[in-house]
C-alpha cells in the first residue's frame, strides 16, 4: 500500500471572510515576546535586583568552585538551572535539514533554507507556509498546531501511539482532538516509523524550500504514507541540558539521557549544590521551575526544609477549548489502589457556556469518601483559569461539598466547579436519607 497524503485547506467562504496578515502576527508575538523577556532578562536582575550576573559557559572545578570565562568562583552554596532542549527523533535526513534550516544565511540568501523548527524557533516565521507538519501529539505539537491551523496553514499531526495529549484522561484529550478535526487539522497517529525526510529541490512562491516526508503507518494494511510540505514542527519532547558543566567534578550525578539527580529536598548528590526546573524534573513547565526555585532558596539559605513532593502544580494545554488538570488521575489512583468516586459536570449545562456557544467539555472530580479531592481536569473554555480555583480546594483541604457552598457570579463557566459538589452531594443521598428529608418537608404544613 502506498498513498500520498494531500491536506486539507479549510477556508471561509463568505464576502466579509477574515485574511489574515502572517507577517504581522507574527511580528505581532515577537513584540510581546520581547515586552516579556525583561522579567527574565540579566539587566533587571543585576541592575533592579542586585544580582551579580557572570556572563559565559558556567563549569564545576571541583565540589565547592565553578569557573566562568576563566574565572574561578567558590561557594557555599549552587543550584543548576539550565533547563531543557527540544530533541529529534531519529529519522534520516532530519538533523541534516534541522542544521541546514538554522545556518546563518549566505550569499544565497534564505531561500536555501528548509523551515524545520521547534518551540524555540517557530515564532521566527516571517512568512506563512501553505502546509506544514507537526511530529508529537503533546502539548507543545497540539497548541501550535491548531494555531497555524486557524492562521490559515494546513496542517497534519504526525504521532506514534494513536494518542494527543497521553498524559490526559483519553475521553478529555478527544475533545480537544475533535474540535481540531473541526478545524481542518489532520492526524496520522498510528506511526510505525519515519522513513525519511529530504527537500524536493521545488522552491515554493513563498521561497521556501518544499519537503517530502515518507513513513510507515501500522496495522495489518500497512500502508507507506507520502508527505509533501513546506514546513516541518519537531514536538517529541526535551531532554536536560546537563552536558559541558563537568558535573562528575563538582560530584554532582546525572543521566544524559534524562536528568539530574534530585532528592526529596531538590539536593542534588553534592548536598550543596541543588537542581531547578527541566533539568532535573517531569514538570517541564516554568510555574514548576519558579516553585522549585523558591523551595530552594528556603532550603539553601533559610534552613528550610521544602519537600518537591509537596509541590502542588497544576498544568493546562492552551489549545481550544483548553484542557488542565491538578493531582492525581484516575490511572494514578488504579495503581496505587486509592479507592475513589468520579463526579462529572458538563458545559452544556452551563448558561454561560450555552451563550458563548462554547459548550464542548466538562469538568471531573476525583474524589475519596469524604469527600476529599484528589485530582480533577477541565476541558473546556478557560480550563487553565478555573483550575486553579481547585488547586486552592486542594491545597487547602477543601472537600467538594464546601465547594459547592462557594457563591460564583452568574454567569460564569466558573459555576460548572460548584455545580459539581452539588452532583456529589445529591449522589450521596440514599433511599434512607431522601424518606428522612420528605417527612421532615412534611412536618413543617
Amino acid at each position: 500500500c502506498h498513498r500520498r497524503l494531500s491536506f486539507i485547506r479549510r477556508t471561509l467562504r463568505t464576502p466579509s471572510a477574515v485574511r489574515v496578515d502572517f507577517e504581522r502576527v507574527m511580528e505581532r508575538i515577537r513584540e510581546v515576546r520581547s515586552d516579556i523577556s525583561h522579567h527574565d532578562s540579566a539587566e533587571r536582575y543585576s541592575k533592579e535586583l542586585g544580582v551579580e550576573i557572570f556572563i559565559g559557559r558556567g563549569k564545576f572545578t571541583s565540589e565547592r568552585t565553578i569557573e566562568v570565562n576563566g574565572r574561578t568562583l567558590q561557594f557555599k552554596r549552587a543550584a543548576i538551572a539550565t533547563g531543557g532542549y527540544p530533541t529529534l527523533i531519529p529519522m534520516p535526513g532530519l538533523k541534516e535539514l534541522y542544521e541546514k534550516a538554522n545556518t546563518p544565511p549566505s550569499a544565497d540568501g534564505p531561500v536555501s533554507r528548509p523551515i524545520v523548527m521547534t518551540n524555540e524557533t517557530v515564532f521566527n516565521m516571517t512568512k506563512q507556509p501553505k502546509n506544514m507538519v507537526v511530529i508529537g501529539a503533546g502539548v507543545i505539537g497540539m497548541e501550535l498546531a491548531q494555531a497555524m491551523q486557524r492562521l490559515g496553514t494546513s496542517v497534519t499531526v504526525l504521532g506514534r501511539s494513536g494518542k494527543v495529549l497521553p498524559k490526559e484522561d483519553e475521553d478529555m484529550a478527544e475533545v480537544v482532538k475533535q474540535q481540531m478535526v473541526k478545524d481542518g487539522v489532520q492526524f496520522l497517529l498510528n506511526v510505525k516509523e519515519y522513513k525519511e525526510v529530504a527537500l524536493t529541490g521545488k522552491v515554493l512562491d513563498n521561497g521556501y524550500p518544499e519537503m517530502k516526508m515518507t513513513l510507515l503507518e501500522k496495522g495489518a494494511s500497512a500502508c507507506t504514507t507520502e508527505l509533501v510540505f513546506a514546513a516541518l514542527l519537531v514536538a517529541a519532547g526535551r531532554r536536560p541540558n546537563v552536558m559541558g558543566m563537568d558535573l562528575e567534578l563538582g560530584m554532582v550525578k546525572y543521566d544524559n539521557e534524562k536528568t539530574i539527580f534530585i532528592n526529596a529536598k531538590l539536593q542534588t548528590s553534592n548536598g550543596r549544590v541543588y537542581g531547578v526546573g527541566d533539568c532535573c524534573s517531569d514538570f517541564k513547565f516554568t510555574h514548576a521551575a519558579d516553585f522549585m526555585a523558591r523551595a530552594v532558596i528556603r532550603n539553601s539559605l533559610f534552613f528550610g526544609k521544602e519537600k518537591m513532593s509537596k509541590l502542588l502544580i497544576p498544568y493546562a494545554t492552551f489549545t481550544s477549548p483548553e484542557i488542565a488538570s491538578i493531582g492525581l488521575y484516575g490511572k494514578d489512583l488504579d495503581e496505587r489502589e486509592i479507592p475513589y468516586t468520579v463526579i462529572e459536570k458538563h458545559f452544556k449545562d452551563n448558561d454561560r457556556a450555552i451563550l458563548d456557544d462554547k459548550t464542548a467539555g466538562f469538568v471531573r472530580f476525583r474524589v475519596d469518601s469524604k469527600g476529599m479531592i484528589l485530582g480533577a481536569s477541565v476541558v473546556g473554555e478557560g480550563a487553565g483559569n478555573m483550575i486553579s480555583e481547585v488547586t486552592l480546594a486542594i491545597q487547602s483541604g477543601t472537600s467538594i461539598t464546601a465547594l459547592s457552598a462557594i457563591i460564583h457570579p452568574y454567569p460564569t463557566t466558573a459555576e460548572v466547579l460548584r455545580q459539581s459538589g452539588d452532583v456529589y452531594n445529591k449522589a450521596r443521598l440514599t433511599t434512607t436519607v431522601k424518606k428522612l428529608l420528605r417527612g421532615i418537608v412534611k412536618l413543617q404544613f
